[in-house]
């Protein structure tokens, strides 16, 4: 044999190949990692935007401070778990927009790690890798990641609550049936549509495990009796948000388009995923599923869809329309755990290394690339502060819209500033007085215009109205019944917020 079949011989050999492989997946993890951060890094692009009309509704539940929250909470139609995080957070390192963003990006941090640990309770570790990325990427979670409201606390309870099912199911230990139990009613602290991912849970088991209920009697009463026991603090705010449904509700009814729209991520990214799943096809690369991989597949299936048809379900069967994309987060641990699964099919770690590279070069590049990304959500800083300073000259009055479907329903409170309808004023301060009205055209709306401009008309004063899209019929009655006192224009749009201006007939001219 001559050196050169020897060196030929050694380099194919199985011990040989077995050395060079713990250096080839240490290259390749590494390779994940800056990947995952560059995922990461797609949160960050709108850190420091304004708080927009909901953030500040959280912002205002801890305005009054410690003693009020509770009461707060209530009005603000949210539970109190987030508020009081938020008021430590407020209370130790200040009230800045970034401040307020920290609890959020951390626990958003922290759902990204129980989900890894949930893919890894089914998949690979390359596989579990894909899925976390595509859990980290939908603009729903990147949007959520820096808000300053309660849904990545919900995300990750719910993240927790998925992964100690999964426990359970694995090592049939009393423990996780308990610890499950606790998770679950956690859920309801943050947000109880979140709650749906429960039916899917419950769905799975009786689907695959139903032979064993007998057997799991104990533990399933385990499981129950710890989630009523820490359910009962939650359930006087749960009848209350049920008998006031109606008044919360301000979505238009989804069309049946909708439903699929939440499963695709994009059509840029189902071509990378269809070309990967070729490429294995013609490579003799795709698994078959067995009867395991078909429960995993299953169970990520009913994650993903069963949440979404209940949201579906309610929204086209009640008036009660809650099928909008902040509740639908409820749904994206299993839709990224259906993307993991699929990859998971193809047997090949180079195939799946070369999509999880695709998948974040395209997301991360379309992110950057995209106004939108940089942008968090309307805001009312740049038109209160506009007005304000435009008042300050007269004293002029400021009539505000409220931005809340609340305030169609609730009498108009004497003072706007404190009043949980008009939120942004809470974080967003005007020295000029201001005038609330509801948000959309109604009774209350005429009685509320008519008794301002009688006033306005024999003091002659002018005055600013400010006015998001649903408010803009307001405006035109104020437009309407001044026309013989007042003459108006429109000053200004900020983040679609309209300020406009009236003034007496004896200044114009």
């Amino acid at each position: 044999m001559t050196n050169a079949t020897l060196e030929i011989a050694v380099a194919a050999s199985p011990e040989v190949e077995a050395m060079s492989r713990p250096k080839y997946d240490a290259w390749l993890v590494a390779g994940y990692g800056v990947a995952l951060l560059a995922c990461l890094s797609v949160w960050f692009l709108a850190v420091r935007a304004p708080l927009w009309t909901d953030e500040t509704l959280s912002y205002w539940q801890i305005a009054g401070g410690f003693k009020q929250i509770w009461a707060r909470s209530v009005q603000g139609n949210s539970f109190a778990a987030y508020a009081y995080i938020l008021w430590l957070t407020k209370t130790f390192f200040g009230s800045s927009e970034l401040v307020l963003r920290i609890p959020s990006i951390l626990a958003m941090l922290a759902a990204v790690y129980v989900f890894y640990r949930c893919a890894r309770e089914l998949f690979d570790w390359d596989a579990s890798l894909i899925a976390t990325m595509l859990f980290i990427l939908p603009r729903g979670i990147a949007f959520a990641a820096i808000d300053v409201r309660p849904y990545p606390f919900a995300l990750l309870v719910t993240n927790l609550a998925i992964f100690l099912f999964l426990r359970w199911m694995k090592t049939n230990r009393t423990k996780y049936a308990a610890l499950f139990g606790i998770a679950s009613a956690g859920i309801f602290y943050f947000h109880y549509l979140f709650a749906s991912i429960l039916v899917a849970l419950a769905l799975y088991y009786l689907l695959t495990r139903r032979s064993w209920l007998r057997a799991d009697l104990r533990q399933i009463g385990v499981a129950l009796g710890c989630f009523a026991i820490f359910l009962l603090p939650v359930l006087p705010r749960l009848r209350y948000i049920y008998q006031t449904r109606i008044t919360h509700s301000f979505a238009p009814a989804p069309q049946w388009t909708s439903f699929f729209q939440v499963l695709n991520p994009g059509t840029g990214q189902l071509l990378v995923l269809a070309g990967i799943i070729l490429l294995a096809v013609v490579a003799r690369q795709l698994l078959t599923p067995n009867r395991e991989m078909l429960g995993k597949l299953l169970l990520c299936v009913s994650l993903a869809l069963v949440p979404t048809l209940c949201l579906y379900a309610i929204s086209v069967s009640t008036s009660v329309h809650v099928f909008i994309p902040r509740y639908l987060l409820v749904a994206m641990p299993g839709i990224a755990l259906c993307w993991g699964g699929l990859c998971s099919l193809i047997d090949s770690r180079a195939l799946r290394a070369f999509f999880y590279f695709a998948f974040v070069a395209l997301c991360v590049s379309q992110a950057y690339s995209s106004p939108l990304s940089r942008r968090h959500e309307e805001s009312w800083k740049e038109a209160l502060a506009f007005a304000d300073a435009n008042a300050a000259a007269d004293h002029a009055p400021l009539l505000m819209c409220s931005p809340l479907v609340e305030a169609d329903f609730q009498p108009m409170p004497a003072v706007a500033n404190d009043s949980v309808l008009y939120s942004p004023l809470s974080y967003y301060k005007v020295s000029a007085p201001v005038v609330p009205l509801p948000r959309t055209l109604n009774a209350e709306a005429e009685r509320q215009a008519k008794q301002f401009l009688l006033k306005a008309a024999q003091e002659h004063t002018r005055f600013l109205v400010l006015a998001p899209w649903p408010s803009l019929r307001i405006v035109d009655l104020l437009a309407y019944d001044s026309q013989s006192t007042h003459t108006y224009r429109v000053l200004g749009t900020f983040d679609e917020i309209f300020v406009v201006e009236f003034v007496p007939y004896s200044d114009a001219r």
